[in-house]
């Protein structure tokens, strides 16, 4: 890797610090620079425009989440009951509390019908539903397919109810 690279991979490190830390709402250009420890022309020295910057920093974020997803997942594919229950207690808590904050920012920007965010936001969740997928052990292709739709129902349920106070309710459920 050359300099460049590696400087840029440090900054997409900070960026991302600063993006689970403060949320999107607070990452504007001259916020993501300062926590880029650069300039706002330096940052677009290396992405050409904000939406690149942001981009690249969830691209980074998502990869940490599924790298934690991976670490901590059961190593052979558990039945859609099993995988839900390890799943939530993992998503649910406080260390990844940052992870699923953005992505409820993310699925509200979406909703108000942001088109980047609404393109960032289906690649992650289809991304997490492959993911589930191959987690499942299921007795078919098909059923597996259908228990990941599951899985990613129920978990982005809990990850809702929890950000509004509802935890009990979410533990009732397990």
């Amino acid at each position: 890797m050359i300099k460049s690279d590696d400087r840029r991979a440090a900054i997409l490190g900070r960026l991302a610090d600063h993006v689970l830390a403060a949320g999107l709402s607070a990452s504007s250009l001259r916020p993501l620079a300062k926590a880029a420890r650069i300039s706002d022309r330096m940052l677009l020295y290396y992405f050409k425009d904000k939406a690149e910057v942001i981009a690249a920093t969830l691209e980074v974020v998502s990869r940490r989440l599924v790298a934690v997803l991976d670490e901590q997942a059961a190593k052979a594919p558990l039945p859609l009951d099993e995988l839900r229950a390890e799943l939530i207690a993992i998503l649910l808590a406080d260390g990844l509390w940052p992870y699923m904050r953005l992505w409820l920012e993310i699925a509200s920007l979406a909703a108000r019908g942001d088109s980047f965010y609404r393109g960032v936001g289906e690649a992650i969740a289809r991304g997490f539903l492959a993911w589930g997928e191959a987690q499942l052990d299921s007795a078919t292709p098909q059923a597996r397919e259908a228990e990941a739709a599951k899985l990613l129902i129920m978990v982005e349920g809990m990850v809702l109810l929890k950000s509004v106070g509802l935890d009990d309710v979410c533990q009732k459920a397990l």
